[in-house]
């Protein structure tokens, strides 16, 4: 049995759990000074790494919304479990102008591309800049942010994702009860599952085109995961046929991947090690 309950403010905490990645936002002030503060409302925006951004959400009040509004600049950083009571530090309202960092075990390490600097123990940060700033009527302030540099502890980019899960032991954060205690959890029981093919996904290799291919750009195309291989042939179609072309080549192809900034290490990977054609 189910029952509906009533939705009132705080539901997204009191009632409904949403699993959130823990990040620390550090940004700057007009004056220069460092804010440190907790945030898990952030999302990627673009995933097409030609045009990388996220999506993050702020009290509009909070010192690192107005410190983004002044400089438009700002830097995610993803702490460790073993952190988690230094990330409760900098949750605390201390007054405008105070480092919380200075009350923590972090420290900082200049950043790349933009002015806040970075932390130094969280293994995975994204440097950032604004790209547009959305006020909502007496509710939140949304921000998209370019992605100006992903900045990670060395060799994490070698590592495949189950390694890389388990070394980084990102947290992830689960809510609180009556803004006073913090529930977390981490990924020490982790769960990796295959993505099958629907019984009839050989179908997909039987595919009707519009246009006539190259046989290398067929062959290319064969090599795609049969699950998104009709998308692709007809996101290549369109693109020849913008082109006044009657033929799809393997040239056509390449050009849409450069379109979505795919180059062709990023196409190995998506065809990925064990497909089959």
């Amino acid at each position: 049995m189910k029952t509906e309950i009533k939705i009132k403010p705080f539901w997204y905490s009191d009632v409904w759990l949403f699993p959130k990645l823990v990040t620390i936002i550090t940004t700057l002030d007009r004056n220069g000074r460092l804010n440190a503060a907790p945030y898990s409302h952030i999302m990627q925006y673009d995933s097409m790494h030609k045009r990388p951004r996220m999506m993050l959400g702020f009290r509009q009040d909070s010192h690192t919304f107005e410190n983004i509004c002044a400089t438009r600049e700002l830097v995610i950083n993803c702490p460790p479990a073993a952190y988690l009571e230094d990330v409760m530090e900098t949750a605390r309202f201390y007054p405008e102008g105070v480092n919380e960092l200075e009350h923590t075990r972090f420290t900082t390490v200049p950043s790349r591309k933009v002015k806040p600097p970075s932390i130094a123990e969280c293994p995975q940060i994204a440097e950032c800049t604004v790209d547009e700033i959305v006020k909502l009527e007496k509710s939140s302030g949304i921000v998209i942010a370019n992605i100006e540099a992903i900045v990670v502890d060395e060799g994490l980019d070698q590592i495949g994702r189950e390694e890389r899960i388990r070394r980084m032991d990102l947290p992830i954060g689960l809510g609180d009860e009556d803004r006073q205690e913090y529930f977390y959890t981490r990924a020490e029981n982790l769960i990796k599952l295959p993505l099958k093919e629907t019984p009839d996904g050989y179908r997909a290799a039987d595919l009707s085109a519009e246009l006539t291919w190259d046989d290398d750009a067929m062959q290319d195309l064969m090599k795609i995961p049969a699950l998104v291989r009709k998308m692709v042939m007809k996101q290549t179609e369109k693109h020849a046929r913008k082109l006044n072309a009657h033929r799809v080549t393997k040239q056509h192809m390449m050009e849409l991947a450069a379109e979505f900034g795919m180059d062709e290490a990023m196409i190995e990977r998506f065809r990925g090690k064990n497909r089959k054609a």
